[in-house]
């Protein structure tokens, strides 16, 4: 249990989400930096302005290096980034916590990376007076860079503590949050599957990645390739996802789907080997399947909990359209200009979409091989109202003849008797002659009354109610025989 005040803790917890992950990245580009300066023995000159054009990358910002542009930014480091923010965001905010202080959280997680931001832009441009090959990126790109990454992370936090509150799901469809996590599931296994795929191109194509590995000679050199490999796995992997639901990915004129390949030149980093090379075997082909078996992990996500046929359609949908949101901005956010080599990335038009339309399609039809569908309860039907009976006479009862009723207030003339009328018949009593004549019983005699001695009087009332009644004066007339002597005594005596 945490003892500080109120006060003081949310102040921490504001300055840990604004300047938390930040920081960190910041740092660990410094060491990155400052250790490639020792190992080429350089001095330190423009070293601010190495770390803060890097810092600026990580956030997607494209860095300009006489008159060449590298848009192409590694995705791992932004993926980092986006995740610390999401989780410092969280942990800020606590289950009771309100509006208020969500609001704060959120403005924290955003301004302090603008803050850094901005002294990164001043200190690049500093910076480009002694190195004249760097140059100032676009205040409005390295703002909006920045915005973004640090927006999604923080709505990411705040998104996975606000909708279990009982406010947030009043007015929220309760299939909302399985949908998302059904969406989750179906990016999850894409990536992972298309990984895999990936690994293996790789390992085919052994021999071209060995080739790209001797283009330096210096341990230092092989190992900053193969960071360098490192940080740019997951484009590889999203260009992978792209040709496995049968769009395209492109590395300047090189294009690259299931059904064709196009030649051209690739840039000599060893991750890139796994890139297939002209003619295009039918085994690519077998891409296909990856995903579709990511849209079966999305139906089965959706059909744990079995919905009328409108609720898991919508639930279905907004899954795979989320999935197919998040495979769109990895894709947009791991291409970009890559110097003379071009444009490299997804065919954008047709990535996103292709990813709804097998998650709908795959994945509906699991939902429904695997009892996601229920049937709709039927409700209660209405009481019927209540008809009063129909009389059992034909027409309405005025119709009989009517009643002679004395008016309100004369006086009731009697009628005559019908012990007078002719119609009266006398009837006679007759006797039986069979009676049986029955002899006079004399009476019981009553029972005489019992003696009752005077010293088996037993009192009605209870002594305890006047302590007087305790006392036998010379008024009483009970009297008690002598057991001796057969006399009489009082027993006052």
């Amino acid at each position: 249990m945490d003892n500080r005040p109120v006060g003081t803790r949310q102040a921490r917890d504001l300055l840990r989400v604004a300047f938390g992950p930040s920081v960190i990245a910041l740092v660990v580009i410094a060491a990155v930096v400052l250790l490639q300066l020792l190992i080429a023995n350089s001095d330190m000159t423009g070293a601010f302005g190495a770390i803060a054009t890097m810092w600026l990358g990580v956030h997607q910002v494209p860095v300009s290096i006489g008159g060449r542009e590298l848009g192409v930014m590694p995705l791992l480091p932004v993926l980092a980034v986006a995740w610390g923010t999401a989780r410092t965001t969280a942990a800020a905010i606590r289950p009771g916590s309100s509006w208020f202080v969500v609001r704060w959280v959120v403005a924290s997680a955003v301004g302090g990376p603008m803050l850094i931001a901005a002294i990164a832009l001043a200190v690049i441009h500093d910076a480009s007076s002694v190195l004249t090959e760097l140059q100032t990126p676009s205040a409005l790109r390295a703002f909006g860079g920045v915005l973004a990454v640090h927006l999604i992370g923080a709505a990411i936090g705040v998104g996975s503590r606000v909708v279990r509150r009982p406010s947030m799901a009043a007015w929220l469809p309760g299939w909302l949050p399985e949908a998302a996590r059904a969406g989750a599931a179906g990016v999850l296994a894409l990536f992972g599957l298309s990984g895999v795929i990936a690994v293996g191109s790789m390992v085919v194509h052994w021999s071209t990645m060995h080739d790209l590995y001797a283009i330096t000679d210096s341990v230092f050199g092989q190992l900053s390739l193969t960071l360098l490999s490192v940080l740019y796995v997951p484009n590889v992997i999203v260009g992978t996802a792209a040709v496995a639901v049968g769009s395209s990915a492109h590395v300047g004129l090189a294009t690259f789907s299931s059904f064709t390949v196009l030649g051209g030149d690739v840039p000599a980093v060893p991750v890139l080997a796994a890139v297939p090379s002209p003619p295009l075997g039918p085994v690519w082909v077998a891409l296909l399947i990856v995903a579709a078996a990511s849209a079966v992990a999305v139906g089965q996500q959706c059909a744990r909990r079995p919905l009328p046929l409108p609720e898991a359609a919508a639930k279905l949908v907004v899954a795979s359209a989320l999935a197919a949101a998040v495979m769109a901005v990895l894709g947009y956010a791991g291409g970009g200009q890559l110097g003379n080599f071009g444009q490299v990335g997804v065919d954008q038009t047709t990535f996103g979409p292709a990813v709804f339309l097998w998650f709908v399609s795959i994945g509906g039809l699991t939902v429904a091989m695997t009892g996601g569908l229920t049937r709709r309860p039927k409700t209660a039907r209405a009481p019927a109202p209540v008809v009063a009976d129909e009389p059992l006479v034909d027409g309405p009862l005025a119709e009989g003849p009517p009643i002679d009723e004395p008016p309100i207030g004369e006086p009731v003339v009697p009628g005559p008797d019908v012990f007078e009328s002719d119609d009266y018949i006398e009837a006679e009593i007759v006797e039986p002659d069979d009676v049986e004549e029955f002899e006079d019983v004399p009476d019981e005699p009553e029972p005489a009354a019992p003696v009752i001695e005077a010293s088996r009087i037993v009192r009605d009332d209870d002594l305890d109610d006047d302590p007087e009644e305790h006392f036998v004066t010379d008024h009483d007339d009970i009297s008690e025989p002598d057991a001796a002597n057969g006399e009489t005594r009082r027993p006052a005596d």
